[in-house]
């Protein structure tokens, strides 16, 4: 059994998502490991990640258009806004949405299915630097 960590960073350019797919799968395809599992963390409190539908750009707009609605900047319910309308609004997104991934790899391939991508969310309106944790276990 063998495990392999790398760190990635990404800088944000404000709220969307931000497909990492190719750069997850070069490492995974690299590391030389046939069977094992991959699990992603993202080191922050106001970004998450997803795995989504990566072929219909719609679908990351209608994802951004969702949760506009559900937690809007500015609510004037949140008392915490130390750091902006979008500060709390990003802490509640981050909770709805995941830390952290874990996706098998079989027969050397990360098995993400056809149509998906592995996406960071940033819910911060400005840029940010994301810290990603890629942490594969196998043989």
């Amino acid at each position: 059994m063998r495990q392999l960590t790398k760190q990635v960073s990404v800088n944000t350019q404000g709220r969307r998502l931000y497909d990492i797919t190719a750069e997850v799968l070069a490492w995974c395809k690299s590391a030389g490991l046939k069977t094992g599992l991959l699990t992603i963390y993202i080191q922050h409190t106001s970004a998450s990640l997803l795995i989504n539908e990566n072929y219909d750009p719609d679908v990351l707009v209608d994802m951004e258009s969702f949760f506009s609605r559900l937690v809007p900047d500015g609510d004037p319910a949140f008392i915490h806004t130390a750091e902006g309308p979008d500060d709390m609004p990003a802490h509640i997104r981050s909770a709805l949405t995941q830390t952290s991934l874990s996706v098998p790899l079989l027969d050397g391939n990360l098995a993400i299915g056809t149509w998906q991508g592995i996406f960071l969310y940033e819910h911060r309106m400005s840029s940010h630097l994301r810290r990603i944790t890629l942490h594969l276990i196998g043989e």
